[in-house]
């Protein structure tokens, strides 16, 4: 049954305007967190609070870590929003990830475009909250982070590009505690650069034929299979003595040093199941390796600073 009042603008010519859908602004909101992949910031993540505990010599406050972690959920949220909609084309040209929400329709570019407005809003004012130095820095980084969108139209250096947005996360993390500056979180930083690197480019090996096509840059592309494999490898082999430079300067103990010796593991089993002949496990060496990497080291960590303060 129509309403009253909704009859009589039509009667009067008048055209009412659209009704706010909470369910279908969910809906939008939902596809986004899934199209930005918003639980890969568990990647990023356990090394800004690894970090973050360093500085600290044991638990920063609560409000630290809360700002922390909106700091870093706004910076991702607008990285990857802002590169799904540069590469919107790209996609939709890639069997791959044509299926993708934007391309395949299911949201709107202006929705993303207000998300990624949002999600820069709350980076810059959590990093305004924390300290002096991490609201300088703000816009350096998120200059950083929306740049990456389009290194791959450029250079195979890009898969370096992403690894040094990653690294940003424990860096971030340390001068929100300290206000400063110090080898330990840039050597962090620099391990979690080479990781990152090092997933990344075994990650572009299933769209190495098409990069190749649309004349995107990537080690893939450029080199091939076999000498991307073992670039892959070349870099998570030199990201463990960066962090056995970390558990030193930071005086870590039995714990957090089996934290590295795990770390080392999950490397060598992505790099045993993924083989030039055979890349059908490249999802599981990159999501559930790699998400095993960062927690158990993070974890291993934290527990290791805990445990000497007791």
């Amino acid at each position: 049954m129509e309403g009253s009042f909704a009859k009589a603008e039509r009667e009067d010519g008048r055209i009412p305007a659209p009704a706010v859908s909470l369910p279908a602004l969910s809906r939008s909101l939902k596809t986004t967190l899934e199209m930005i992949k918003f639980s890969h910031t568990l990647f990023a993540l356990p090394f800004a609070l690894l970090a973050a505990v360093l500085a600290a010599r044991g638990l920063p406050s609560w409000q630290t870590l809360a700002k922390i972690l909106l700091a870093m959920v706004g910076a991702r949220s607008a990285a990857m929003s802002h590169n799904r909609l540069t590469d919107r084309a790209i996609d939709a040209a890639n069997p791959r990830t044509a299926s993708r929400a934007l391309p395949s329709g299911a949201i709107s570019v202006s929705f993303v475009r207000i998300f990624l407005a949002g999600s820069v809003v709350l980076f810059l004012l959590a990093a305004a909250s924390l300290n002096r130095l991490t609201l300088a820095l703000s816009p350096v980084a998120l200059a950083l982070l929306l740049s990456y969108a389009y290194t791959k139209r450029l250079t195979w250096l890009s898969h370096f590009v992403l690894g040094l947005c990653l690294a940003l996360a424990p860096i971030g993390a340390w001068i929100a505690v300290r206000g400063s500056f110090a080898w330990t979180p840039i050597l962090l930083g620099l391990a979690v650069l080479l990781w990152t690197a090092g997933f990344d480019i075994l990650y572009a090996l299933q769209d190495e034929e098409h990069d190749r096509r649309a004349g995107l840059k990537s080690v893939p592309a450029r080199w091939g299979t076999r000498t991307a494999l073992a670039a892959s490898a070349l870099l998570h082999a030199a990201m463990i003595p960066l962090l056995l430079a970390v558990w030193r300067l930071s005086g870590g103990g039995a714990f957090f040093a089996a934290g590295i010796v795990a770390t080392a593991a999950a490397l060598l089993y992505q790099h045993v199941i993924v083989k030039p002949g055979d890349l059908s496990r490249i999802n599981t060496a990159f999501f559930t390796a790699n998400g095993f990497v960062s927690v158990i080291l993070a974890f291993c960590g934290i527990a290791d600073v805990l445990l000497r303060k007791t």
